[in-house]
């Protein structure tokens, strides 16, 4: 860990403002201390946490799922059957990569080989997949895809947090 080292200078008139600042510097630097300490989990508290991180990427899931579920059928009542269908592929657009990414972070987790590197590459997996998914689903059901209930679907089930959020179980 590398440390942060201050120089200190002699001290010289300063004017009320300066003075100001530099208490706020050293309320800056005082807190930076509090923030440089380590952290030593337990292997209980270890295994604690991943298990709370495992329940919240269950509840995203159920969420994202859900929030899918309900813009298919917005879009079925109100466009039809075509259009509950188009909203329910563009739902599965992004939940099925994000279900699979999910999974991933779990396994990793579980293995005690997560890393930054594990969250960013699949993170970029699941963004491709997501793009790659539309892209099959503008050529292959061109002639019966209503797109505004396939972006409904897709943005309802991006924004499934906001179903945690709203029955406060976001933590």
């Amino acid at each position: 860990m590398q440390q942060n080292t201050v120089r200190h200078e002699p001290a010289r008139q300063m004017q009320p403002q300066q003075l100001s600042q530099q208490g706020e510097v050293r309320q800056v630097l005082a807190n930076q201390d509090s923030v440089d300490r380590v952290l030593v989990l337990s292997d209980a508290d270890r295994a604690a946490l991943n298990a709370q991180a495992g329940r919240g990427l269950l509840l995203a899931l159920v969420a994202q799922g859900a929030m899918g579920l309900a813009a298919a059928v917005i879009a079925g009542v109100v466009g039809g059957a075509a259009a509950g269908w188009s909203a329910l592929a563009g739902a599965g657009a992004y939940f099925i990569p994000n279900a699979l990414f999910a999974l991933r972070l779990a396994v990793s987790v579980r293995a005690g080989k997560a890393s930054p590197f594990t969250f960013l590459s699949g993170e970029l997996i699941k963004l491709f997949a997501t793009a790659l998914l539309l892209w099959l689903l503008s050529h292959v059901a061109q002639d019966t895809l209503v797109w505004p209930a396939a972006l409904l679907g897709l943005i309802l089930t991006l924004k499934g947090y906001l179903l945690l959020l709203m029955f406060r179980k976001l933590s």
